[in-house]
């Protein structure tokens, strides 16, 4: 057989691996963004005969589609082939948790800018242009486009949930005040550079290969799979990279990929589709906005007594992702504070606009909002500083003000010290008397100063995507291949899970190649989301890692006949007794001696459950904590905002 490469001396130049875990590195992709070297959804090389897809939107929001004449769109210059719901050979509904969602318009449309058909050219113009000679006829139907709308009509995607601890009612009648109030929630655009985008191929055996701008490629084979009527055995979804996700692309991928999949199986070719920008903002969904309504009880100091809150989420026309965000807004609803006798209730609201979908914090910050509202408003109604009502409402250690209004425990007890720590190194309180002088004298400009902290739950609330899948390999020229479920987005994910697996195996991280996520190599993938990435594929890597180097020191304390406990991987080297080999050789040398060098790796999220019916359980893992300082200064005459 061939000679196997030459390998390096033992290293002695330094003292440890370069890039270890927690190491400050640069992006891995870094200087490939600044150079134009990154190769993102769109700029895959085209296969010959590609196509372009463009998709033809609603012009209403709420209507029966009477008529949908398309001869001249498919008689236009370059149309290869025009798309609806009825060449759909397999399921037309692609709703991510409940139905709602079909892949094109059945019949009605139920938002201004909903998919009614595709078609595929030759150009992407032609496409587009062929697209704007359909002829629709529509039935106009009444519209209800506010979350005020949805909740007088009793209109909802999903049914409500609560969540109570004592009995709320009696507690506020005890409470020696009571203020009771509504504010509205905005949603907003997640605005990632690189639109939505997808490019299918056809591949042997009815199968198809999808590049796709997503954070969920199992969810997108899935679908793809389902709207093709094949097994999700002959769909490969392949995603290097994404120009931004923060969400938006959690769900809201599919619907493209699926389409370009279609048209593909439909003509036989390549099909490539990518949003415009105003059309990727008029039929993707964005944060759920919110209507928050509230009592709360308090005594003359500000601590909470009792509270009622209710919040309703516009969800848009389909659940999506409504029930998880909804829910995670509740679990946040209490923020830092303890909330001894409490009521909340969640609403999905139905409204005629697009779905919405996750968005950074999932709901979170939605409930949190809420909360330091109501905070902010019982320290004007007892005239003491809001900061100081916030520190005697925190979660303490003593007695039962550690619980949740879910009945998850503390267990750190961090912003408080975090608070503290801030409040003196902003001067927050000299400031805050500056502020006071500065507006007295400023009739126009007015500045505002707030010191608020931030308990955010880590982990999918959905308990069942809590799990992750690596994959290993370790060829004998001493590099290592990595695969994981983990999508990368600009976030770092690819760099910090590298990062994990040359601490296992004591090499520098220009070693480990992190390669695209491919739902053949690593299956059954959960999204990118939750603020759970780096968590669970680095989990999931380093038990992949764990697996084969437990095989090498195995292997190494038997051929060098010292004990286990004598036998470490080290700064590039293997040390067995008193003996120093270069990784490169040592695994060489396993090699020869037939040990794999090639593992999977597996993590599940322990310490989770959450009994939806009973409100009871411990949804998180853990809670990221964090504190902030702003200042602001508002021009009232232009609503001008500098912070």
């Amino acid at each position: 057989m061939r000679n196997l490469p030459s390998v390096e001396n033992p290293s002695t130049g330094r003292d440890k691996i370069l890039g270890d875990a927690g190491a400050g590195l640069i992006h891995e992709s870094a200087h490939k963004h600044v150079s134009g070297e990154a190769i993102y959804t769109d700029d895959q090389p085209a296969p010959e005969g590609v196509l372009h897809a463009y998709v033809g939107l609603s012009t209403v929001a709420h209507a029966k589609i009477k008529k949908l004449d398309l001869t001249k769109v498919a008689a236009a210059p370059g149309v290869v082939s025009v798309l609806t719901l009825a060449d759909v050979p397999g399921h037309v509904d692609i709703g991510a948790v409940a139905p709602g969602d079909p892949v094109l318009a059945d019949g009605k449309v139920e938002f201004w800018g909903e998919p009614l058909f595709a078609v595929a050219a030759t150009s992407y113009n032609l496409a587009r242009k062929a697209a704007r000679l359909a002829s629709v006829e529509y039935e106009e139907l009444e519209a209800d486009l506010t979350i005020e709308q949805g909740l007088q009509k009793k209109s909802f995607v999903r049914p409500g949930h609560s969540q109570k601890r004592g009995d709320v009612e009696k507690a506020l009648a005890r409470s020696g005040n009571v203020l009771s109030g509504e504010m509205n929630i905005g949603g907003q655009e997640h605005m990632y550079l690189e639109g939505q985008a997808s490019l299918a191929i056809p591949v042997e055996d009815g199968g198809i290969l999808l590049y796709t701008s997503s954070q969920n490629p199992s969810e997108a084979q899935k679908l793809v799979a389902e709207v093709l009527n094949i097994p999700m055995s002959r769909v490969t979804v392949d995603v290097r990279r994404m120009g931004g996700g923060f969400g938006g692309k959690e769900t809201h991928g599919n619907q493209w990929a699926c389409l370009a999949a279609l048209l593909a199986r439909k003509t036989g070719r390549p099909v490539r589709i990518r949003l415009a920008r105003a059309d990727d903002m008029a039929t993707t969904g964005k944060r759920h906005h919110f209507h928050v309504r509230y009592r709360v009880g308090f005594d003359d100091k500000g601590l909470i007594e009792a509270l009622d809150m209710e919040l309703s989420g516009g969800c848009g026309k389909s659940p999506d992702l409504s029930d998880a965000i909804v829910d995670r807004a509740m679990f946040h609803a209490d923020n830092a504070y303890f909330l001894p006798e409490v009521h909340i209730v969640g609403h999905r609201v139905k409204t005629h606009t697009v779905s919405n979908t996750a968005f950074r914090g999932f709901g979170g910050p939605q409930g949190m909002v809420a909360i330091e509202n109501v905070v902010d408003n019982i320290a004007r109604a007892v005239g003491r500083d809001p900061l100081d009502v916030r520190k005697a409402n925190f979660y303490t250690d003593e007695g039962e003000r550690n619980t949740t209004h879910y009945g998850q425990k503390i267990e750190q007890h961090i912003i408080p010290s975090l608070v503290e720590r801030l409040e003196g190194t902003s001067d927050y309180r000299r400031r805050r008397q500056d502020i006071r002088t500065f507006n007295n004298g400023s009739p126009v400009l007015k500045k505002g100063i707030a010191l608020t902290p931030v308990k955010f739950g880590i982990s999918f609330t959905a308990q069942h995507l809590n799990q992750a899948g690596a994959l290993i390999h370790i060829y004998t020229d001493g590099s290592i291949a990595l695969n994981h479920g983990g999508t990368e987005m600009g976030q770092g994910l690819y760099t910090k899970v590298a990062q994990v697996v040359a601490h296992e195996f004591q090499v520098d991280v220009d070693r480990v190649l992190c390669t695209s996520t491919r739902t053949d190599k690593v299956p059954n993938t959960s999204p990118t989301a939750a603020s759970s990435g780096s968590d669970l594929n680095g989990m999931a890597a380093r038990d992949a890692a764990c697996k084969i180097r437990s095989r090498l020191l195995a292997f190494a304390a038997e051929h060098f006949d010292v004990p286990l406990e004598e036998v470490r991987l080290h700064n590039s080297c293997l040390h067995a007794g008193g003996q120093v080999m270069g990784f490169t050789e040592f695994v060489q040398l396993a090699y020869m001696n037939r040990i794999s060098l090639s593992a999977t790796g597996f993590y599940r999220t322990p310490r989770i459950f959450y009994d939806r019916d009973k409100a009871r359980g411990r949804p998180f893992f853990y809670f990221a904590n964090g504190a902030a300082v702003s200042e602001v200064l508002v021009d009232t005459l232009l609503s001008l905002i500098h912070i």
